[in-house]
């Protein structure tokens, strides 16, 4: 991420360890271990997804430490990880379009909008708006059926249907009602997920800037208050430091994010556990679906589950990022001077 425009407008000069490029990481390294890290990453954060889906299938609101001792008291504590299995699965694909596509638009974008005479720091937000929303789209052509699966399990002690494993409903969902079954809630996921990506990495972004900007002040006034005033001290970060602002700055994208596309959220989270066509009848509809959250519960039940949810996508997003680095870290082809 180039932060040279905060460097910039900060009254002291901070120089940021460069960012590691694509062409500079070992890929086969890079993808064993992200393999590896992202699945840890994805394994603690798994009880979050349960109960943030299970609070909004609920028919009722019900606080989220209440739902958790709920859930463990009567299903037992392996009910926290039910569909993990089907998860992690899904994480090693759709983790690599995810990250192909937002790289390849990022530097594509961003070359792009500077020659079109956009300021640098303007250009590089376009461009992580763009990355996170083709990020998304292509990562959703694996994370719907995976979705559609996993929430299914979460959620299946309140459904008429038992699915032994993953491939049981895998298998189920299919014969019921084929292709359309898996992609149950596709439209709305883009809907969701290309929006919320692309708000996230661009917010990612500006936050990076102010809080790199308010460390610049910080350092001057600190330079100024011990008598030096000419100007010309630069700071240096070490990586901890680097990776406390990165993991911030995700922290508070991420909140940001998973405020504005709750609701969206809850609706899709609704479609995708409906057991499918019954008797009949065809599930309801994107507006049919809002309108009985609303009648359940105002349209606060659009918001069940935002606790656990931006808690999750909070601890995410920092886990993500700084998972990413350290992994960008020790991928590269030559780690000389870019661990401190």
């Amino acid at each position: 991420m180039n932060l040279g425009a905060a460097e910039e407008e900060s009254p002291q000069e901070i120089h940021i360890p460069a960012e590691i490029d694509w062409q500079m990481l070992d890929k086969s390294k890079f993808f064993f271990l992200g393999a590896a890290l992202f699945s840890g990453v994805s394994a603690s954060l798994y009880p979050m997804v349960v109960l943030k889906t299970r609070q909004q299938v609920a028919y009722s609101e019900l606080p989220c430490i209440r739902t958790a001792f709920s859930l463990v008291r009567h299903e037992g504590f392996r009910a926290l990880y039910r569909g993990f299995g089907t998860s992690l699965m899904g994480t090693i694909p759709a983790r690599a379009l995810y990250m192909g596509a937002l790289e390849c638009t990022k530097s594509y974008v961003g070359t792009a909008t500077v020659r079109m005479g956009f300021p640098e720091a303007t250009a590089a937000t376009i461009a992580n708006a763009a990355a996170g929303l083709s990020a998304a789209m292509a990562a959703q052509l694996v994370w719907t059926p995976v979705d559609v699966v996993s929430q299914r399990l979460m959620v299946q002690s309140s459904s008429s249907i038992h699915y032994i494993n993953g491939l049981d409903a895998f298998r189920k969902i299919l014969n019921a009602d084929g292709l359309r079954g898996l992609y149950r809630g596709f439209g709305i996921s883009i809907m969701t997920y290309a929006p919320s990506n692309a708000m996230w990495w661009a917010s990612y972004y500006v936050a990076q800037r102010l809080i790199w900007g308010g460390i610049g002040c910080y350092q001057a006034k600190k330079v100024v208050g011990e008598g030096n005033d000419n100007g010309a001290n630069v700071y240096r970060p070490d990586s901890k430091t680097v990776m406390a602002v990165q993991g911030g700055s995700a922290a508070m994208a991420g909140s940001i994010s998973a405020l504005i596309t709750m609701p969206l959220d809850t609706i899709k989270t609704r479609l995708q556990v409906l057991d499918g066509d019954e008797n009949g009848r065809r599930g309801p509809t994107i507006g049919q679906t809002l309108r009985n959250l609303v009648r359940e519960g105002g349209w606060a039940a659009c918001y069940r589950g935002l606790a656990p949810r931006c808690a999750s996508m909070s601890m995410s997003a920092t886990t993500m990022i700084t998972t990413y680095e350290l992994l960008k870290r020790l991928s590269t082809k030559n780690q000389e001077g870019l661990i401190s």
